[in-house]
């Protein structure tokens, strides 16, 4: 049973930002993400792609946004159960949750955050009649380790960021990578597509455009694809296939866990992002109320309230005094502490 103070079910920017606000409170927190690797959407998607409206910094990458929350976020130790879907909820006697995962990881806390985004993320499966046979016996839709490339021969489809990133990454870990995509052109960074096009003239990928995967084959795994390039069938080995289409955002089990539910988004009190779940609150993209904004720098905002909130259920008739950071600094769980520099007191003659 994983314990912890504030227990946040999803590994997004807000879920991350939770992560500094709750450690100044002196609270731990513990993230529960399906996705393999923290950040949501910004890793998952669009980790190349600029970001304009976060405060204090006129453009960031989103990848460096995610990697920049979680070094903000470190001095508080969270802890992390990633690639796992939180699935059920059961309030004990005393208010507090157990949440358990699709994996049977078991969570305990007195206040749950549920920071999903816009839900949790489901791969998009392409239109390939028996997928579902090859999962886990060469299909795979997130790569959580590279090492298991290592010498295969692999396939990947899509064009956007992700295929390109990752056929870069795996060209010095497979022994052949071969991408392919519906069409020639590329949705992703200038720098990924022209890598991938040095990589192709080095030998080091194959490219394959316009073209689709359309079947695969092998008995007790995955051992070809069909690929369909110009009207013409192309038998291709392969030992991994790897789709890339981006991901689809379903609310999912926690649809059932009797929160109040608006268009595939849970309503929460303004006050401090509170459901009708007492000690259940939901911040960023998964909640809804009037005049709502999903945007990152409001799931920041809400994540900051929501702490306060938490505080005060965890340590009943406590008072918090807010201090500026400026003023008391910071100190991490791990021992560390930041704090300006002192003022020097020294007369001038």
């Amino acid at each position: 049973m994983i314990k912890t103070d504030i227990l946040i079910i999803g590994a997004g920017p807000t879920g991350l930002f939770t992560v500094f606000e709750a450690g100044l409170l002196k609270l731990k927190c513990h993230l529960i993400d399906a996705l393999p690797q923290p950040g949501g959407q910004c890793s998952e998607i669009y980790p190349k792609k600029p970001i304009y409206d976060i405060p204090g910094f006129p453009e960031i990458l989103a990848g460096d946004l995610t990697n920049n929350l979680l070094e903000q976020g470190k001095q508080f130790e969270p802890g992390f159960t990633l690639g796992e879907r939180a699935e059920t909820i059961e309030k004990l006697e005393d208010g507090s949750f157990i949440v358990t995962t699709n994996k049977g990881t078991k969570h305990h806390a007195p206040v749950v955050a549920i920071a999903g985004g816009l839900g949790s993320f489901e791969p998009r499966k392409p239109l390939i009649e028996n997928i579902s046979y090859y999962e886990d016996k060469g299909v795979e839709y997130f790569i959580k380790d590279p090492e298991v490339y290592r010498n295969k021969k692999v396939v990947i489809s899509g064009g956007g960021d992700s295929a390109l990133d990752w056929s870069i990454f795996l060209a010095d870990v497979a022994e052949e990578v071969t991408l392919v995509h519906r069409r020639n052109e590329f949705r992703g960074a200038l720098d990924s597509v022209e890598k991938v096009q040095e990589l192709k003239l080095l030998g080091k990928i194959n490219l394959v455009t316009p073209a689709e995967v359309t079947a695969l084959h092998g008995n007790s795994k995955l051992e070809g694809v069909t690929i369909i390039k110009d009207g013409e069938k192309i038998l291709h080995e392969a030992d991994h296939f790897i789709p890339l289409f981006g991901l689809s955002p379903k609310l999912g089990p926690i649809g059932e866990w009797g929160l109040e539910i608006e268009k595939n988004a849970i309503k929460v009190d303004t006050l401090d992002y509170q459901t009708n779940i007492p000690g259940i609150f939901a911040i960023g993209d998964v909640n809804t109320y009037e005049g709502k904004l999903k945007l990152i720098l409001c799931g920041f905002h809400e994540a900051t309230l929501m702490c306060q909130s938490a505080y005060k259920i965890i340590n009943p008739g406590k008072k918090y005094v807010l201090k500026y950071t400026t003023v008391s600094g910071v100190d991490g769980f791990d021992g560390t502490r930041k704090e300006a520099p002192k003022a020097v007191v020294q007369a001038i003659n």
